[in-house]
C-alpha cells in the first residue's frame, strides 16, 4: 500500500465568492466544476503549483472554519502580489513564528482558515518568543 496524497474539501456556500477569493484573489485555478444537476450544489477542484483544494457547497462536506497549512517558498513575494490586487476584503501581513517559519494567514469568505507557511532555512533568525520579563 501507498499513500499519495492529501486533498483537503473545504466547505463554501457561495460560488461567486468561492472564485472570487481562490481564482481572483489567491491566483488558484479551477481545474473542474460539478453539479449532479440544475440547481444542486457546487463540487469543484482548485489548484495552485502542487496544491489542490476541493471547494464543496454540499452538506456535510466539510466544516466551515476548517484551518490547513499550505508550505510553501516566496512568502514575500506571494504577499506583495496579494496586496497589490487591493482585495476588498483581506489585505493579508506576513509575520515570523516561534518554529523558525514565516505565516501569512488569509480567512476565506466561509470561515475557513489558511496558513501559507515558508519554512526557514537552518541557521535563520528564530522569532523570539513572548514571554513576562
Amino acid at each position: 500500500m501507498t499513500l499519495t496524497r492529501t486533498i483537503p474539501i473545504l466547505r463554501i456556500f457561495d460560488e461567486r465568492k468561492a472564485k472570487e477569493f481562490y481564482r481572483d484573489f489567491l491566483g488558484f485555478k479551477i481545474d473542474w466544476e460539478h453539479h449532479f444537476e440544475d440547481n444542486t450544489p457546487l463540487y469543484m477542484q482548485v489548484s495552485r503549483g502542487d496544491v489542490i483544494l476541493h471547494l464543496s457547497e454540499h452538506y456535510g462536506d466539510g466544516v466551515p472554519g476548517t484551518a490547513l497549512m499550505i508550505v510553501m517558498t516566496g512568502i514575500e513575494s506571494y504577499q506583495r502580489q496579494l496586496s497589490q490586487k487591493k482585495y476588498k476584503y483581506y489585505r493579508p501581513g506576513i509575520q515570523l513564528q516561534p518554529w523558525n517559519a514565516k505565516e501569512m494567514a488569509v480567512i476565506d469568505p466561509f470561515g475557513n482558515r489558511i496558513r501559507l507557511t515558508e519554512f526557514l532555512k537552518p541557521g535563520a533568525p528564530k522569532a523570539k518568543k513572548k514571554g513576562r520579563r
